[in-house]
């Protein structure tokens, strides 16, 4: 990421270095949701088995949330005096995370494997609100909507992983292989 995110102006009430500082936690979480989306649309396709339509079609509706996320951050950028760098390479080069491990696989598979990504999103969405909060209210309350949404759609995920006692199926899986292989277990 460039060191000097700095506008040469930016939204009235909020200073050019504060706004740089917003700027750039906001291309983090512009690459965090081009990345899901990608991700989300790679389950819909590669998923297979008994629970495969249930998950295909789940699935397409976040993608297309997940997409007007990252157009309401990208626009947030702009109006923040910034760039919205939404490049393959920018993401790949910005990242902090490896792309999603599993390829074609059943259902519980992917959704084991999800529940870790949308884990690792929402504990990072959680960071970037804190940092705006005490930056911007405007792109905090962007960032809190988007953290319901995003919340909910691990909910969905997660409804297919708990067990009939309660438990996550995936508790204490730390990569996406081990995840994938703990719900998986469930069928």
């Amino acid at each position: 990421m460039a060191n000097d995110l700095t506008p040469k102006y930016t939204v009235p009430g909020i200073d050019r270095e504060a706004a740089g500082r917003l700027i750039g936690l906001l291309r983090l979480r512009l690459h965090a949701l081009n990345d899901l989306h990608l991700t989300l649309k790679h389950v819909h396709w590669n998923v297979v088995g008994p629970h495969f339509i249930a998950v295909h079609e789940m699935i397409d509706p976040q993608v297309d949330r997940v997409r007007d996320m990252a157009d309401d951050v990208a626009e947030r950028i702009a109006a923040l005096g910034g760039v919205a760098q939404g490049t393959p390479g920018a993401l790949v080069s910005e990242r902090s995370w490896d792309d999603y491990s599993v390829g074609r696989a059943d259902a519980l598979a992917h959704l084991g494997a999800l529940d870790l990504v949308y884990t690792g999103v929402i504990e990072d969405l959680r960071t970037a609100i804190k940092e705006a909060g005490d930056v911007d209210p405007a792109t905090e309350d962007l960032l809190i909507e988007q953290l319901r949404d995003l919340e909910q759609f691990q909910w969905f995920v997660r409804a297919h992983l708990e067990t009939a006692g309660g438990a996550l199926a995936t508790e204490g899986a730390h990569t996406e292989e081990q995840a994938a292989s703990r719900g998986g277990e469930l069928d």
